[in-house]
């Protein structure tokens, strides 16, 4: 598995180190806020965490040292800047499955997933209230929850398909001036139905669907 300029890819055998490094809460919100917010120093970011300086420097250093940050032009020579190295990090769910490591690290960012929706939402909210976005921001906002029945063949077919969508909506939309970023989490979970209760054969169960 071969990562580009756009995509890190992680294989638990080659890349043991680089997910031990991974598989801290601060790092992986260090690397978000940088590919998010871009470049910024150690203090800047310790401003937005609540941590220490000292804290996010030597943090920062890890990611810098497992190649998911480098260093970025700086503005006067006083302090680092950092930039991540990649818009995304990717990996194999079955090659993760196969490894304590790699089962530890997938299992820690979906968790951290959780967190950024739950402060986007709230940051969503906000910036609505506040006027930031016009009204055309509205209708296309918002949370689905659905429980559509698929086979496993079906769910990686849907996944596909909206990575190929997004890519090609993101590349339209690079230059124009009205694209803002958007937080977009997909998440693909099969239940197993509940034990002497629901067999889980409605075609679809539809929730506060938006």
């Amino acid at each position: 598995m071969d990562s580009d300029e756009h995509k890190r890819v992680l294989d638990p055998e080659r890349d043991t180190d680089a997910l031990k490094a991974l598989t801290h809460p601060l790092r992986i919100q260090l690397l978000g806020l940088l590919r998010q917010d871009g470049p910024a120093t150690a203090s800047e970011l310790a401003v937005r965490t609540g941590e220490s300086s000292a804290s996010t420097s030597y943090h920062l250093r890890v990611l810098a040292k497992y190649a998911f940050i480098t260093e970025a032009e700086h503005r006067d020579g006083r302090e680092r800047r950092w930039r991540a190295q990649h818009t995304v990090t990717s990996w194999s769910n079955e090659a993760m499955e196969s490894s304590e490591a790699g089962r530890a690290f997938v299992g820690l960012a979906r968790r951290r997933q959780l967190e950024h929706l739950e402060v986007s939402l709230a940051r969503h909210e906000a910036d609505m209230a506040a006027g930031r976005f016009g009204q055309e921001w509205v209708q296309p906002s918002g949370i689905s929850d659905l429980m559509p029945r698929l086979t496993a063949e079906s769910l990686s077919e849907l996944r596909d398909t909206i990575t190929r969508k997004l890519e090609e909506l993101t590349a339209r939309d690079a230059e124009d001036p009205r694209a803002e970023h958007v937080m977009l989490l997909t998440a693909c979970l099969p239940l197993a139905p509940h034990d002497g209760g629901d067999t889980g054969r409605e075609e679809t169960d539809r929730e506060g669907a938006s």
